[in-house]
């Protein structure tokens, strides 16, 4: 009998180590050195200085949106979410890609989350989020971490090309809170130490936008 309650008491054990398992993917963030921490503030300090910036008419032109669109290569009437952390990440000094294509921000050597894969890593400040729309079969959408909310179901983020209601198609740079239940992929830039991860950076400018 006392083997049978050892037996039973072990696999209980099992059950709630995998039930814990499953709720909790994703793993802890890499130690960042002082290099890392000091290029995720002068990235901050970009974005966050955007914000409030407003399209002129409405249609993806005015003076700050078409000097991101530029960036990669683009003018003014193009969709403009991903050319956003274009000209952030090129004031800030850090190398990434110059795209306004929402999925290019996403090679595998920089995703570092995956939403429902195993083994993910925390996404953090200044990395880059995506959200997919079924309509388009891609993500569709992209905007900066500003703060992946421990012990939440929301994080804050900075991003271009919204409003308030969170649109793709909006009309400025807005902070936001976001269900993290909407990301699809998450990449990074910044390596923190550790990550073990190269940059990828494109040879050319991708020049299709949204």
């Amino acid at each position: 009998m006392r083997q049978i309650k050892n037996l039973f008491g072990c696999l209980c054990l099992v059950l709630i180590g995998l039930t814990v398992g499953y709720a909790s993917p994703l793993v802890p963030d890499n130690p960042k050195d002082d290099v890392t921490i000091e290029l995720q503030k002068k990235v901050e300090a970009v974005y966050t200085s955007q914000i409030g910036v407003r399209e002129l008419t409405g249609r993806n032109d005015g003076v700050a949106v078409e000097r991101y669109l530029a960036v990669t290569g683009l003018g003014k009437g193009y969709a403009w979410c991903a050319a956003f952390p274009s000209w952030v990440f090129n004031e800030a000094g850090v190398n990434a890609i110059k795209s306004a294509w929402s999925p290019s921000w996403f090679p595998p050597g920089n995703t570092i989350y995956h939403k429902g894969k195993a083994n993910s890593i925390t996404p953090d400040k200044a990395d880059v989020f995506g959200i997919y729309y079924p309509k388009l079969k891609r993500i569709g959408h992209v905007g900066f971490v500003d703060n992946w909310q421990i012990d939440s179901d929301y994080f804050v983020s900075v991003e271009g090309n919204t409003n308030n209601a969170g649109s793709r198609e909006g009309d400025g740079v807005y902070r936001k809170r976001r269900l993290k239940s909407n990301v699809h992929k998450v990449s990074r830039w910044i390596p923190h130490t550790g990550d073990g991860r190269l940059v990828y950076l494109s040879r050319h400018n991708i020049r299709r936008a949204a």
